[in-house]
């Protein structure tokens, strides 16, 4: 297990230096379109709960107005939400939003595959998590995880967790190829993208 897991690491290091190599002028034309729109910066930066509870910085091309969170629902999001910006509802729908979190890959916050790592505060902090729920924050979380393809933002953080500590004990090289094609036919779908209690930029 120790190999796959070093393997693992291995795989998500070169996947994300040629997704970014290959990427890197739609990236750059992604950025040009966002900051056209209304001149704010390019990228969604948000303090999540990563492994072992440490704290990092997520990246995300912004999808919404500055500073969404402190005007309308707050962390909270809908369909049709009014800050969504045009840009930004497209993004979301295609998951291109989530494209920078290629860099946190490669900086060892994250994974390709993994549980989706929450804010700090919500829906708890981290001290106050039952045991079994901890479990989850034993991997890298990820870009993408099995909550991700059995439902997305369609399910309670409750039903959520259960099936992140499902994937923890029963993870593999070969589940983690089966939810990156099952994201993959998500996206095309466009499912789950909004839901109970999101919490996406």
């Amino acid at each position: 297990m120790k190999f796959q897991r070093m393997l693992k690491r291995s795989i998500d290091i070169v996947f994300a230096v040629l997704l970014i190599a290959l990427l890197s002028p739609f990236m750059v034309v992604i950025a040009l379109l966002i900051k056209l729109e209304d001149h704010g910066p390019v990228l969604f930066k948000q303090e999540r709960l990563g492994k072992d509870g440490k704290v990092f910085v997520l990246y995300k091309f912004r999808t919404m107005i500055v500073n969404a969170e402190k005007v309308g629902l707050g962390i909270f999001l809908e369909e049709r939400d009014p800050r969504i910006t045009r840009i930004g509802k497209w993004l979301r729908e295609l998951s291109l939003d989530e494209l920078p979190q290629l860099f946190n890959i490669l900086r060892g916050d994250m994974s390709f595959v993994g549980p989706r790592p929450p804010l700090p505060f919500f829906p708890k902090r981290y001290d106050e998590y039952e045991e079994w729920a901890k479990k989850r924050f034993t991997v890298r979380p990820g870009i993408t995880g099995w909550a991700q393809v059995n439902g997305r933002n369609l399910i309670d953080w409750y039903d959520r967790f259960k099936l992140d500590v499902w994937y923890v004990d029963h993870w593999s090289l070969w589940l983690d190829t089966k939810i990156v094609f099952l994201t993959i036919l998500k996206i095309l779908k466009r499912e789950g993208i909004y839901g109970k209690n999101v919490m996406r930029r």
